[in-house]
């Protein structure tokens, strides 16, 4: 098991408080468990809270990293590639590096998720930058959106 060793990058946390800062980007809540920084690039993995009806404000892709999802609690719907798949707790998707993806809460209770994204490329700067856009008064600010995810690799696609 990677926890027996101490000084290995992949031990996962012992408690909450061993996580990394709660980041809030509109009504979704990300927790780091390993970033890229401490895994050597190997992989990010973090918990994401998401409330009844948010959603992600744009389809993308990932140009250099594969993602997979790990439902813990609630139901999400997944949107891969134009097919819609629910994600129920215990369940995994894989998205492969060039699927476009979104996802959605639409249902009553709020759902948590698991996200393992492999290789780590993006890190929590990538939500404290999409916080920075999104967590202001008004619209979406689909431009400032586009260009932070472009910068990590995160290609937006609009329909």
């Amino acid at each position: 098991m990677f926890s027996e060793f101490p000084d290995n990058p992949l031990s996962f946390p012992q408690s909450r408080r061993d996580m990394h800062p709660l980041i809030r980007v509109g009504g979704v809540s990300i927790t780091f468990l390993k970033t890229r920084h401490e895994t050597h690039g190997v992989l990010d993995l973090f918990e994401m809270i998401i409330p009844p009806t948010s959603h992600m404000v744009l389809s993308h892709l990932h140009r250099d990293y594969d993602e997979t999802v790990i439902g813990l609690n609630g139901i999400t719907t997944w949107t891969i590639d134009g097919t819609d798949y629910k994600l129920h707790r215990g369940e995994q998707l894989f998205i492969p590096r060039g699927a476009v993806h979104t996802y959605t809460n639409r249902h009553k209770h709020t759902a948590r998720v698991m996200f393992i994204l492999t290789p780590g490329l993006i890190g929590p700067e990538y939500f404290q930058d999409l916080a920075t856009v999104i967590n202001v008064d008004g619209p979406p600010n689909l431009a400032a959106i586009g260009s932070v995810m472009t910068r990590y690799g995160v290609v937006p696609v609009t329909t």
